[in-house]
C-alpha cells in the first residue's frame, strides 16, 4: 500500500476494502483520470477498468496489451507501472495526444470562426485541430487553406499550407486570429494572380501534354508544337510575364531549327504580353497562332479586325486601349509594314 501510495498519491482508495480505487495517474507530467474495481478477493485478472475519454482515447489499439498486463501482474501496483509504460509508448506514436487543449482553446476557436464566417470552413477534425478554409481570388478561383492548431493556440503559431507554387509566409503573433490568417492568405492569392491568369491562357489556348492535370503549384507546362515535338516551359510565379525557362523536346533534327529560332529571337520577348502570346512570335510557328490582327488605316482612327474569328479579339471597333497597345506594341517588335496607295492600309500580321 505504501508502494502504491507514493508512486500514484493521487489514486485512492474508496473503502475500506480497497477493492476500488479513483483518481489520476501522472506520465509525463500529465494526468489521467482512471478508476480501478477488484473484486473481493483481489484478483487482478477480473479487476475493471474505468477510463477518462482521453485515457481511453491514447490506449486505443493497445487493449490486447493492457489486458495482458493485468492477466500477469502479480498486484496492482506492478500493474499500474506496466500500464504508465504502455501509456509513455502511446504518448510518443501520438504527438497530438501528448498535449489536450484547455476549454479556452475551443471557446476561443468558436468564436474566432464566428467572426471568420462557418460559410468558410470546409473541414474541421474531431480533435478540432485541423481545419480547411475556402478562399476565393479576384478572379474567381477557387483556393484552400489548410490550418494546424497548436494545443496552445494562440500563443503558438498553427502551420499553414496550400496548393501554392510559392512557400507560404505567414505572419503570426499571439493576437493573430483566424480571420487575420485568412486576410493574409488573400493577399498571398492577390499577388500570384497575374501567375495564374498567364498559365491559364497556356492551358486555354494551347495542347498540354504535361503535367495530366495540372494543380495550382505547378510552374512547368509541356506544349506540343507539331509532330513528335514540344516545349517545355517553366514559368515564374514572381515574375510571369518575363521570358521563361524552355526547353525544346523531339527529335534532334526537327528540335535544332526551333533551338536555333528560339535562341536568336529571345530579343523579341515582350514582357507586356502574355507568354502564350510571345512564344508562337519569338518560335514563329503558324501553328499556335489563334488569330491575325489587321489594323486598317483608312482616316486618322485606327480600328482592329479579327480576321480568324479567335473569341480573344474584339470585334471591329469595340478595341479596348489597352488591347490596341499590345498589339502595336507587338508590331512595333515583329511585324512587317507593307505600304500602299494613300487610300491603303497597314497591315500588321505576326505572322509575316
Amino acid at each position: 500500500m505504501e508502494s502504491l501510495v507514493k508512486d500514484n498519491p493521487i489514486l485512492l482508495p474508496l473503502n475500506s476494502d480497497r477493492t476500488v480505487y479513483d483518481g489520476f495517474i501522472t506520465v509525463q507530467e500529465r494526468d489521467f483520470r482512471l478508476r480501478i474495481v477488484l473484486p473481493p478477493d483481489h484478483e487482478l485478472k477480473r479487476a475493471k477498468l474505468h477510463c477518462s475519454w482521453q485515457l481511453k482515447h491514447l490506449l486505443h489499439g493497445y487493449e490486447p496489451i493492457v489486458k495482458q498486463r493485468l492477466q500477469q501482474s502479480a498486484d496492482l501496483v506492478t500493474f499500474l507501472l506496466e500500464l504508465k509504460t504502455v501509456l509513455e509508448v502511446g504518448l510518443k506514436s501520438r504527438p497530438e495526444c501528448s498535449s489536450i487543449p484547455p476549454p479556452q482553446y475551443y471557446s476561443q476557436l468558436i468564436s474566432e470562426m464566428e467572426t471568420l464566417g462557418w460559410n468558410k470552413l470546409l473541414f474541421i477534425d474531431t480533435e478540432f485541430r485541423t481545419l480547411r478554409l475556402k478562399a476565393q481570388d479576384s478572379s474567381g478561383r477557387q483556393h484552400i487553406l489548410t490550418i494546424k492548431l497548436k494545443s496552445k493556440h494562440p500563443a503558438e503559431g498553427p502551420e499553414c499550407s496550400a496548393d501554392l507554387p510559392l512557400p507560404l509566409a505567414i505572419t503570426w503573433t499571439p493576437q493573430t486570429t483566424l480571420e487575420q490568417l485568412h486576410n493574409q492568405f488573400l493577399l498571398v492569392l492577390e499577388s500570384l494572380t497575374e501567375f495564374w491568369d498567364v498559365l491559364d491562357e497556356i492551358d486555354d489556348n494551347t495542347w498540354i501534354l504535361e503535367p495530366e492535370k495540372p494543380s495550382r503549384s505547378d510552374t512547368m507546362r509541356r506544349i506540343a508544337i507539331g509532330n513528335n515535338v514540344s516545349i517545355k516551359v517553366e514559368v515564374d510565379p514572381r515574375h510571369p510575364k518575363m521570358l521563361p525557362e524552355c526547353c525544346l523536346l523531339g527529335a534532334e533534327h526537327v528540335v535544332t531549327p526551333l533551338r536555333n529560332k528560339l535562341n536568336s529571337n529571345m530579343h523579341l520577348w515582350i514582357s507586356a504580353l502574355s507568354v502564350g502570346f510571345v512564344i508562337p512570335i519569338v518560335l514563329k510557328l503558324r501553328s499556335l497562332i489563334r488569330c491575325v490582327t489587321t489594323l486598317a488605316v483608312a482616316n486618322p482612327s485606327t480600328r482592329p479586325v479579327c480576321m480568324s474569328g479567335c473569341e480573344r479579339c474584339p470585334p471591329a471597333g469595340r478595341a479596348s486601349a489597352p488591347f490596341l497597345e499590345s498589339v502595336l506594341t507587338a508590331a512595333r517588335y515583329v511585324c512587317v509594314i507593307k505600304a500602299f496607295t494613300p487610300h491603303s492600309q497597314y497591315i500588321f500580321s505576326i505572322l509575316n
